[in-house]
């Protein structure tokens, strides 16, 4: 049997898009809610997507979305679509997860059975 580089594999790079997409997501959040705070709705939307794009964890959230493409392009050279992306599903899993411990939103017995069969999901798909 051939060892091969981890990089070759593929699952390297669905590994980064997950977290690099589920990274843009919860900064994104982050900063929303540091944001709302300061400046109410005195600022309007506009002063609140301008400050938003001018933050630089913003500004990183939106970085990670561009690497975030560039694994995604690796990935799907090394996998058919249809064994790829199903993976993309765990980046829902890691939102809704550290979204219950960072931010305190509720995680239901509901949503857990929801994420359950969505990683069954997964491995059905995937092979």
């Amino acid at each position: 049997m051939k060892w091969t580089w981890p990089l070759q594999s593929g699952y390297l790079y669905i590994a980064g898009t997950i977290g690099l997409t589920v990274y843009g997501q919860l900064v994104i959040k982050w900063q929303s809610l540091i944001q709302s705070n300061q400046s109410g709705a005195s600022s309007g939307k506009m002063g609140y997507l301008f400050a938003m794009l001018s933050n630089p964890w913003v500004i990183s959230s939106l970085l990670a979305a561009v690497l975030a493409s560039f694994c995604w392009m690796l990935a799907v050279a090394r996998f058919p679509l249809s064994v790829a992306y199903p993976y993309m599903s765990l980046s829902f899993a890691g939102v809704i997860v550290l979204s219950a411990c960072f931010f305190g939103e509720t995680f239901t017995p509901s949503k857990a059975l929801g994420l359950l069969l969505l990683g069954c999901g997964i491995y059905f798909l995937g092979r």
